[in-house]
């Protein structure tokens, strides 16, 4: 037996495996960078599409700032102040930021608020429609949009407050949508008390809600915080205590059962987690 030519056919058969092997795997490697570059220009065009948005919006609207008037409601105010780490009664005599919707609502029917976060970028309309899927990949004028746009949940009513109020927006790397409020997480955003303040303008009334929790949470324990129906006054206050002792700071707030709360989530930096900031409502004057 010729064990030589056995051994050679042998080899050249490993060889043209190995060849192939090799033209698999660049291949794949090309389709994956073809994939990964055809990603990044759609992010690119989508970031780029919705700050020309954002540019036409904000050149069309008029924004101001407006201070208390006849009209303004203190919500359930606290007792004097007793301990001076607590900045309620220095953030009820902010002014109100007071948006003209006109503009904005023949852009787009589904805007329902504008909303403002000290310390961070977030300063846009907000839109609400039937579901929480739609402004996942749509922007504010409804085209398709993988940045999508600032949302409430469907299940909210903006008009007439629910008990918790839930915002979404995606956490875009170009600081965009809520790209920034990862940032209520660091040191520096919370020992700058000016920062512990959400706005919000309405077609109906102008609020102004003090943070009393900001936390990073994994995205299978986020669906307590999304409640929007409490059966009981008792199920409401132990979801208070709960969403406030989940929080990275103390805010020194008092919550009950009269308090009203805006929750504002986002994905977390390069996790599966996301972002959670909780505020209570302090103040509002009907427009």
């Amino acid at each position: 037996m010729n064990f030589g030519k056995h051994s050679k056919k042998n080899k050249n058969i490993k060889s043209k495996k190995q060849k192939l092997l090799n033209n698999i795997i660049m291949l794949l490697a090309l389709v994956i960078f073809i994939f990964s570059t055809y990603q990044l220009i759609k992010w690119l065009q989508s970031n780029k599409k919705n700050k020309s948005i954002m540019e036409d919006i904000l050149a069309d609207v008029v924004i101001t700032e407006i201070t208390d008037e006849s009209n303004v409601e203190i919500i359930n105010p606290e007792e004097a102040p007793t301990d001076l780490a607590n900045d309620y009664w220095e953030f009820i005599k902010v002014p109100f930021t007071n948006v003209e919707f006109s503009n904005l609502l023949n852009r787009n029917s589904d805007t329902v608020a504008w909303l403002q976060v000290n310390g961070t970028n977030i300063n846009y309309p907000v839109v609400q429609t039937s579901n929480n899927d739609y402004y996942l990949a749509h922007a504010f004028d409804n085209s398709y949009n993988s940045s999508g746009w600032i949302f409430a949940d469907y299940r909210n009513n903006i008009v007439n407050l629910n008990r918790n109020t839930i915002i979404y927006g995606h956490n875009m790397l170009n600081n965009s949508m809520f790209g920034t409020l990862p940032d209520v997480l660091k040191s520096n955003w919370y020992e700058n008390s000016d920062n512990h303040l959400v706005k919000m303008s309405t077609p109906t009334e102008n609020t102004v809600w003090q943070v009393f929790a900001v936390y990073e949470i994994p995205a299978i324990d986020e669906a307590y915080h999304l409640n929007t129906n409490f059966v009981t006054d008792n199920l409401y206050i132990e979801f208070l205590e709960i969403i406030k002792s989940r929080s990275k700071y103390n805010f020194n707030v008092q919550l009950t059962k009269q308090d009203k709360v805006i929750t504002l989530s986002t994905c977390a930096n390069n996790t599966n987690n996301r972002v959670i900031l909780h505020a209570k409502l302090i103040k509002r004057e009907l427009k």
